[in-house]
């Protein structure tokens, strides 16, 4: 019982016990169940998925964008998970699932995954990417420079 006090009275060491489960679920989850079936789907996937670039004007290289989005969604995923360019990733990372948002946003009404409902699992993704931007990786991460301790 006394073990179980001490762990719950010591906020430093849960704050950065609590950032390597978000980080490890959250990247896990990214990696696997979004990024890997757009980083190995190839040009054709790349170019499609690249194509919601359109919602932001931007209509040039759909093939270089839809790549952006496989990569951030599974190597920027990984290097949460490990801590490592941990600033650069949330925040590539966070910018896809603005992109992704903004897609589902602009699908018609009566198209699948439309509306904010559609757009609800990409909006929470960004809205952790944020948090965890400025949260830092916390202490158990592989690399630790000192601007990216977040405290």
């Amino acid at each position: 019982m006394n073990a179980i006090k001490r762990f719950i009275a010591r906020p430093n060491h849960n704050y950065d016990l609590g950032l390597v489960v978000l980080r490890f679920g959250f990247g896990l989850c990214m990696a696997l169940f979004h990024g890997w079936g757009k980083i190995s789907g190839g040009p054709e996937r790349w170019e499609g998925v690249g194509g919601s670039m359109q919602n932001l004007g931007i209509d040039f290289f759909p093939t270089f964008f839809g790549f952006m989005a496989g990569f951030s969604e599974f190597f920027c995923a990984i290097f949460i998970i490990l801590g490592v360019f941990f600033r650069p990733a949330t925040a590539l990372l966070g910018f896809t699932m603005m992109v992704a948002a903004i897609r589902h946003l602009s699908l018609p009404e009566d198209a699948p995954n439309s509306g904010f409902s559609g757009a609800a699992h990409a909006i929470e993704y960004m809205v952790l990417c944020i948090g965890l931007y400025f949260s830092g990786p916390g202490k158990y991460s592989f690399i630790r420079p000192d601007d990216e301790r977040g405290r």
